[in-house]
């Protein structure tokens, strides 16, 4: 796995100011001390909204949307397989395009808050659904809120074109991303298995697996 330079979302050093600024407003009418949980506060901003710049690997592959644990692999029928990935508050929460191609729908869906790991998460939770097609296929992923994420945030639209690696979103805080494929793709992840987004292959064309 390769990670290079860093950078921060926005939102990550809007809250970090904030929050020092208080830190500083406490520390000074109060006592030194205590401002010193709010600049503890910052710091985990700064470190939650990290995004690395990734190179993705090469090949015709779906790739991970996002840094996690993988809680299910799952038929869903239909020819259809789902691969769900747990986002805690210490992984990295910038998702990104599984395939290259084009934002052919984007579908929000207000919901619960239910613990991510959990299986009813994936259709009872907040979501955001984004359908990508590009090279003969189709590839589903779907942003979910957490218990205590409160925001999805997603920078595509219908119509807009994706490299295969690129920054689709984001979500706050715990959460969880799926990520559905058809039949033409053979899955290459295991439940329990940490994946990174835009590295970690999650599926690859079946008929090139059979041929390995």
């Amino acid at each position: 796995m390769r990670t290079y330079s860093l950078r921060i979302v926005p939102d990550g050093i809007y809250y970090a100011c904030g929050l020092t600024l208080v830190g500083l407003a406490v520390s000074y009418f109060l006592n030194p001390w205590v401002g010193t949980p709010f600049y503890v506060l910052a710091a985990f901003c700064l470190y939650f909204f990290r995004d690395p710049e990734r190179i993705p690997p090469e090949g015709d592959v779906v790739l991970s949307p996002a840094d996690g644990k993988v809680v299910s692999v799952r038929d869903m029928g239909a020819s259809q397989t789902r691969v769900s990935i747990f986002l805690n508050i210490f992984d990295v929460h910038v998702n990104r395009a599984p395939i290259p191609g084009k934002i052919t729908d984007v579908q929000y869906q207000q919901g619960k808050f239910l613990v991510a790991s959990r299986e009813a998460a994936s259709s009872e939770n907040e979501q955001n659904t984004l359908i990508v097609e590009g090279s003969g296929t189709r590839v589903v992923c779907r942003q979910i809120a957490g218990l205590i994420a409160r925001r999805i945030v997603c920078y595509k639209r219908v119509g807009d074109s994706v490299a295969k690696g690129e920054r689709i979103g984001y979500i706050k805080f715990g959460s969880r991303v799926d990520v559905f494929f058809g039949p033409e793709w053979k899955g290459a992840v295991r439940v329990g298995e940490k994946v990174a987004g835009g590295l970690t292959v999650v599926a690859n064309r079946a008929a090139q697996r059979e041929t390995q």
